[in-house]
């Protein structure tokens, strides 16, 4: 999985200062992680206290297959909510009778509550995305991590009115084996995609369209954002991507949990 940017990205660079003391670089890298076996120990939550009762765990592997199975196809919308772009996505997914999963960002979602509500209400499913997009998570402290995901899980589901994400999506795909298995204590399916549209480096509607059709052989899950810049090519791709493969036959649907 490609990172989105080095460092921070472009979260961090607002809100890094915000975030505390710098801590010690613990982790792999992301390919690593991914691979390699979940630490035995019970993950410790170290951040605020999350609302509601328990959750019931989910697996720690980190999931890219749809709920619709072989000709399933998931869409996923990162780095929102934005009072801008993510209107304007939710628009096109209702024109298109789309649902999808819409990977937040904690200090967006705090700062939009009512976007969040409105993607709840048109059936999406909602994702952690971490506090602060910090695309280097799998080198910080398992401290650091639990703060990143336990926080956004909190700030995600007071914004929503109660509705906890389902998943959870390192930022650049940093995952490791602590922060996979936290989330999936917490009900939260670590989640992956297949095919990175790269849409954030705004290429072009024509470039969107062209990844998704040339890598959709690779699974299912396909990576798009509605925040982080202009993402106008980003509307019109999907624009013209849904309609595109709903004749080619795919169903749209989830990842699976």
């Amino acid at each position: 999985m490609a990172r989105h940017s080095g460092g921070r990205g472009w979260y961090g660079k607002v809100l890094g200062a915000a975030l505390g003391v710098t801590l010690l670089a613990t982790g792999a890298s992301v390919w690593t992680a991914q691979a390699g076996a979940v630490d035995d120990s019970a993950p410790k939550a170290t951040a605020s206290p999350r609302p509601g009762g328990a959750v019931k765990p989910v697996a720690v592997t980190i999931v890219h297959a749809s709920d619709k199975g072989a000709r399933g196809v998931n869409i996923t919308i990162d780095d929102g909510p934005d009072p801008v772009w993510t209107p304007q996505v939710l628009d096109v997914l209702r024109e298109y009778g789309v649902k999808a999963t819409f990977c937040m960002v904690g200090t967006q979602a705090q700062a939009h509550p009512d976007l969040v509500k409105e993607v709840v209400a048109a059936g999406h499913r909602l994702c952690d995305h971490s506090v602060s997009h910090d695309t280097t998570m799998d080198k910080q402290s398992q401290a650091y991590q639990s703060q990143q995901i336990l926080d956004a899980e909190r700030m995600i589901t007071e914004a929503s009115g109660g509705v906890r994400p389902m998943y959870y999506r390192a930022p650049g795909g940093a995952f490791t084996p602590y922060s996979r298995k936290l989330a999936a204590s917490h009900g939260m399916r670590p989640l992956g995609w297949n095919v990175d549209t790269k849409d954030f480096e705004q290429p072009g509607a024509d470039a969107i369209v062209a990844t998704v059709e040339r890598e959709l052989p690779n699974g299912p899950t396909l990576l798009f954002h509605d925040a982080g810049g202009d993402r106008s090519q980003t509307v019109e791709a999907l624009r013209r991507i849904l309609p595109e493969l709903k004749e080619q036959g795919y169903s749209f649907g989830f990842p699976v949990r």
